[in-house]
């Protein structure tokens, strides 16, 4: 599928699937993310598009699935938080305040890799998702994403002891 044709079937989907994923998702940011994961994912595959019968279904396909994925993650936070029952178990401020620029250089890093490695590294690091459910997701092989996420950890390792100086 071309650009044009792209921009024709797909685009005009987004309100029709943002109303979809609001069914499930309540926060409005989360809605818009998985949108755009949604038309990242049929950017992405867009020279097979044409193969399928139903642009939409498979659009509305992959919006669920993502949504649940979604869920999922936000479960697994949720049951993740910890809370420090005694005052001495919160890190002082200037660990705190470390540690934030260190997430912040690691984003900096992270959206500095290919495309295909930063979605693959998000889906697997940030949103929680199991490496068989980012190769159907993505529609690869699990050996394929598995490559993918090494080079990408390895880069950014790489990437962040340079910045950290060691």
């Amino acid at each position: 599928m071309e650009q044009e044709r792209f921009e024709q079937v797909i685009l005009p989907l987004r309100k029709k699937l943002a109303l979809f994923s609001q069914s499930f998702l309540l926060n409005p940011e989360d809605v818009e993310d998985v949108i755009q994961e949604v038309m990242l994912k049929l950017w992405l595959m867009r020279k097979e598009l044409d193969a399928y019968r139903n642009v939409q279904a498979l659009s509305v396909e992959i919006t669920k699935n993502l949504c649940l994925n979604r869920i999922k993650v936000l479960q697994r936070k949720t049951e993740n938080v910890e809370i420090f029952p005694f005052e001495s178990e919160i890190p002082p401020p200037d660990a705190l305040l470390e540690q934030k620029d260190d997430v912040l250089h690691v984003m900096k890093i992270i959206d500095r890799l290919p495309e295909l490695q930063q979605t693959i590294l998000r889906m697997r690091h940030i949103e929680g998702l199991e490496i068989e459910e980012i190769a159907s997701i993505t529609g690869s092989k699990p050996e394929s994403i598995r490559m993918n996420l090494s080079r990408a950890r390895k880069k950014v390792k790489e990437m962040f002891l340079k910045i950290q100086g060691r």
